[in-house]
């Protein structure tokens, strides 16, 4: 006779509803099996952050789980996992994918392929990150109204470059800083690399003269020796920490502010019962006394964010990305 093997998981789900057994079974919360945490870009980035502190968060609360695998799924800044996700090649309850706010502005417009952002499912915002515009140590711009200055000449030669092609969120930054300084933002000149890491090493080699990214992944950069200046945070006040003392853009008269929320989603398709004990389980990682200080030694802000609140703020964000795609000319893209 032949056997036909269910999975454990689907099994107890299969139980749930006719018998007791399996709200008795731990087994069934997805936050205690093993899984993975997709880093949808190359290493060295934000996205990679955002995964390894969900691991390590986790695993303070929840010691006996095994450790959330790290999976890297590079393409388009995290479109390739956000396609994989809604045609149902990627997912399940085992599966999460990490998420920023540049996630959110491709998803506005449109730029994540034919589906709409319904097609996820946010988790949990882990917390907020903010903009930087940096340059190499030995960089002849020393303060922002260097490079300010710079981008007023109707030549301007400022190579810009980060993670991400026109209208992701890295460009959108760079797109701000030419409008301030009263130039065509059209123009400026960007290079695109398929994360932060390889954009920092661009900016070490002098491949480029401006990275207008991430404070976490550029802090990242400098323990593991790379050297930078940061001519302004992008936050509303000055940021504690390892950017203490660095004076924030809207203080040196350019009013851009970028925060950057960093989380993980699962598929749309994803069980609500899965789903809630996902977020469940960041909700009880990030209330422990310990999250704090591992929020700061990945050089993240707080911010923390599930269920109801959490979608409500999606929600907004997009309407507001999809506003400001439009004031800057951006095509949007119909799923």
């Amino acid at each position: 006779m032949i056997r036909k093997t269910v999975p454990l998981f689907g099994l107890l789900l299969a139980l749930q509803g006719t018998t007791g057994l399996a709200q008795e079974l731990p087994v069934r919360d997805p936050a205690l099996l093993e899984a993975d945490c997709v880093i949808p870009a190359k290493a060295g980035g934000g996205f990679a952050l955002t995964c390894a502190l969900a691991r390590d968060a986790l695993q303070a609360v929840r010691p006996t789980r095994p450790a959330l695998k790290q999976r890297f799924l590079p393409g388009g800044i995290g479109a390739v996992a956000f396609d994989r996700v809604a045609k149902g090649e990627l997912g399940g309850a085992s599966t999460l994918v990490a998420f920023s706010s540049g996630s959110l502005l491709n998803m506005a417009q449109g730029r994540f392929g034919p589906h709409p952002p319904s097609a996820m499912k946010p988790i949990a915002v882990l917390g907020t990150d903010y903009g930087v515009i940096a340059v190499a140590k030995d960089s002849p711009y020393k303060q922002l109204s260097d490079l300010i200055q710079a981008l007023k000449q109707p030549s301007s030669r400022v190579v810009f470059g980060a993670g991400g092609t026109i209208g992701s969120q890295d460009w959108v930054k760079a797109a701000l800083l030419v409008r301030a300084a009263g130039g065509e933002h059209r123009a400026l000149r960007f290079v695109s690399f398929e994360g932060g890491g390889d954009a920092l090493s661009a900016l070490q080699g002098r491949h480029i003269d401006v990275f207008p990214g991430d404070a976490a992944e550029a802090l990242k950069a400098i323990q593991a020796g790379v050297s930078l200046r940061f001519l302004a945070v992008l936050s509303a006040q000055r940021l504690g920490g390892a950017l203490e003392g660095v004076p924030t853009a809207r203080e040196q008269g350019v009013d851009v502010v970028w925060p950057t929320v960093r989380g993980v989603y699962v598929s749309a398709n994803t069980p609500d019962a899965v789903s809630d004990a996902w977020s469940k389980a960041f909700r009880e990682a990030m209330e422990a006394p310990g999250y704090a200080p591992m929020l700061s030694q990945h050089g993240l802000y707080p911010l923390a964010m599930t269920g109801s609140g959490l979608k409500t703020y999606v929600e907004q964000q997009l309407s507001q990305y999809g506003t400001l795609a439009a004031e800057l000319g951006l095509r949007r893209w119909a799923p």
